[in-house]
């Protein structure tokens, strides 16, 4: 291979390497989103649901307001296993490809390149280690006034992005 073409691969593999590191560290970003739903629900009927759903979902309630229909709910969310083996899976593929280069470049040192995968794992720990945390929940419900038969609801929830989709599938099921 000429020079011109393993120091393009370098260039290459240098910037997939930026990118894998971004991506790990994205991994443990908080994702903390606001979801506004309107329901056919009394203010404080709805709040009692929400209440016991996420009490199911292992979440320990903190505070209720009942004149101010909000609720204020905590719990641990947990790192996943998957994602912990495969950001270090990702590392070794991206450590490996970066050894291999530099082992072109210099042959010399081939098998001390070869050492950059040892610092995979180091990704799969940093994800475990940020990636746990306790979240936060909270919940206001307005009472909207519709029609004078009907009570309906305004529901405000501030939690984690994929709560939020849970909460909105069970929702969509009742």
């Amino acid at each position: 291979m000429t020079n011109t073409v393993t120091y393009s691969t370098l260039f290459l593999t240098l910037l997939m390497m930026v990118g894998l590191f971004f991506f790990i560290r994205a991994s443990t970003k908080d994702r903390t989103e606001t979801l506004v739903l309107h329901r056919k629900t009394p203010p404080q009927l709805l709040l009692q649901e929400l209440r016991t759903y996420f009490e199911a979902r292992a979440y320990t309630t903190q505070d209720v307001n009942g004149e101010a229909n909000t609720l204020a709910l905590q719990g641990f969310v947990r790192p996943s296993w998957f994602l912990a083996i495969f950001l270090t899976t990702l590392a070794a593929v991206g450590a490996l490809c970066l050894a291999l280069v530099l082992a072109s470049l210099f042959p010399l040192y081939g098998r001390v390149f070869m050492g950059l995968i040892l610092l995979a794992p180091a990704a799969g720990l940093y994800y475990w280690q940020r990636a746990g945390r306790e979240e936060q929940v909270t919940v206001q419900v307005c009472p909207e006034s519709l029609s004078a038969l009907e009570q309906h609801s305004q529901l405000t929830v501030i939690a984690h992005r994929d709560e939020l989709i849970a909460l909105q599938k069970s929702l969509g099921k009742s």
